[in-house]
């Protein structure tokens, strides 16, 4: 399957529209069930807010193949399934190896500014045989993770008790509010929860386009 002309019927932005506008719902539902410290099994308060069933980070596994099936559909599949499958799968190598390198120990800022860095490359094979999804899913990361921003600035700023403020164990953080801010929020929010979502989403996208391509086509009765 090459990678089709764009379909001018089809836009980014229109593409992204529905599912950032369900991705700040369940952020905004999110921060009111920790606010009002309701079950922490849905809604957890502690750092990094992993395992809450109640969270963003769940939908790039949905949304990877619903984007996929979007694109597939308006003749913009990827340039190979095979391709798009290995370089997914190569992306998400060099953002763990990223991620080892910024949050490992010893924990120092270079190692982290380096790590970030890393981790950032990691959405560049996305882009190598499937343009188009690779910007759909780095278009929607930026809108589901920018109001996350947003919320943990103020979080930080008001000590709110969330998951939003929760300082990581053993791990320095400069007591400086804004600082903390830059170190706990801005970039694990803008690099690692973006390149995050464009790889996850790009690897089962990847293999939902490579399933329906290789599903038969409805036989004709007529």
């Amino acid at each position: 399957m090459s990678e089709a002309t764009p379909s001018p019927n089809l836009n980014i932005g229109k593409l992204i529209l529905i599912p950032s506008l369900i991705t700040l719902g369940v952020s905004v539902l999110r921060l009111l069930g920790e606010l009002q410290q309701w079950s922490p099994i849905l809604f957890g308060r502690t750092a990094g807010g992993g395992g809450a069933l109640i969270g963003i980070s769940w939908l790039p596994l949905i949304l990877g193949p619903y984007f996929a099936w979007k694109l597939v559909r308006a003749g913009q599949g990827p340039a190979g399934c095979g391709r798009a499958i290995g370089y997914a799968v190569l992306g998400l190598g060099v953002f763990f190896a990223g991620a080892s390198i910024a949050f490992g120990q010893p924990f120092t800022a270079t190692r982290q500014l380096l790590g970030y860095l890393v981790m950032a490359a990691a959405v560049l094979p996305e882009f190598v045989c499937w343009r188009s999804f690779a910007k759909t899913l780095l278009a929607y990361a930026y809108a589901a993770r920018i109001p996350v921003v947003v919320i943990m600035y103020f979080a930080i700023q008001g000590n709110w008790g969330t998951h939003y403020d929760a300082l990581p164990p053993d791990v320095p953080v400069p007591a400086d509010p804004l600082a903390r801010f830059a170190v706990i929020g801005l970039l694990p929010q803008l690099i690692f929860w973006v390149v995050y979502t464009v790889i996850v989403g790009g690897l089962l996208g990847s293999i939902f386009a490579a399933l329906v391509h290789r599903r038969p086509a409805p036989v004709s009765t007529s």
